[in-house]
């Protein structure tokens, strides 16, 4: 796999305009229909930074469409699809495939990727707890890292049975919370609190949560472990690699833009996180994931 860590992946114009956001000052936007519409505002600024890291989940995008069992025929959509890696791999398998992220500039990356390929993919810029698409549209409804982060679970999750034709297969992969990925998510929210009302995204990668959110909703819900191994040069690349693609990593380094201490400080810490799964005989991080899968009642 292409390493990411060898040189620095510069913030853009997109990183700029970031930085001139703060979510306190847009609360004033949010409204009745949606209480949670500048902190989105704010996630689709800090996730239009992510292509860089679609090296390292193109791998996953496979295991997760073998584990959801994704075949040709099938009407499949890819919630928070990012660079629409999961979709183009189904779409490259003959399933009719639809795909929507929150952020534009991923969008755009996603539908270069279909051109590419002459794959007919539908991509569109959207949101995960309001998707815009028919009752019992698909046959299949995955997410790979992206639905997690929606802040209100029991709202993401019904749009995506909703829109899922009963017996149909609902599968997504997560970090979980013990784990690197999901201890990372731990470190930020010390650092940078979410807003009151905010679900942690890692409690999506517990399995007795996952249980108690699907229940009464599907059937033969089932889970499996996998790995995720990206390339990296030490802990101190992959922390820099990471600074400039995760959306809460740029917000979190730009506040502490001006207190070097607490930067330093934090960076020290993540650094000590990071080497905890930094194998050093291959160069690689060892990140799990869960992923699941159930039917649609």
């Amino acid at each position: 796999m292409p390493s990411l860590s060898c040189g620095r992946v510069e913030p853009s114009a997109t990183f700029a305009s970031l930085m001139k956001i703060d979510l306190e000052q847009r609360e004033s936007s949010m409204t009745a229909q949606d209480p949670f519409a500048a902190f989105k505002a704010v996630q689709k600024e800090a996730w239009s930074l992510f292509t860089p890291m679609e090296v390292f989940t193109t791998p996953s995008a496979a295991r997760l469409a073998n584990f959801a069992g994704v075949a040709a025929g099938q009407r499949l959509l890819d919630v928070g699809c990012g660079t629409g890696v999961v979709a183009i791999t189904a779409a490259r398998r003959g399933a009719k495939v639809r795909g929507l992220d929150l952020s534009p500039v991923l969008i755009e990356r996603a539908r270069e990727h279909a051109q590419l390929m002459n794959l007919d993919v539908d991509f569109k810029d959207g949101d995960a707890e309001s998707l815009p698409y028919g009752d019992n549209e698909f046959d299949v409804v995955l997410s790979q890292f992206g639905h997690m982060f929606a802040p209100r679970p029991d709202v993401a999750i019904g749009e995506m049975l909703r829109v899922l034709k009963p017996g149909g297969t609902i599968a997504f992969s997560t970090w979980p919370p013990h784990l690197y990925v999901g201890r990372m998510f731990a470190l930020i929210g010390r650092h940078l609190p979410p807003p009151e009302g905010v679900a942690s995204p890692v409690l999506w990668g517990d399995p007795k949560i996952v249980a108690e959110r699907l229940a009464g909703k599907t059937k033969d819900l089932s889970f499996e472990m996998d790995m995720m191994t990206p390339s990296a040069l030490s802990p101190q690349h992959f922390r820099r690699t990471m600074e400039t693609t995760i959306g809460p990593l740029i917000k979190l380094v730009a506040q502490y833009k001006d207190e070097p201490d607490k930067l330093k400080s934090f960076r020290a810490e993540f650094e000590a996180l990071i080497s905890e799964y930094f194998d050093a005989g291959h160069n690689v991080m060892r990140q799990q994931f869960l992923m699941s899968k159930a039917r649609k009642v």
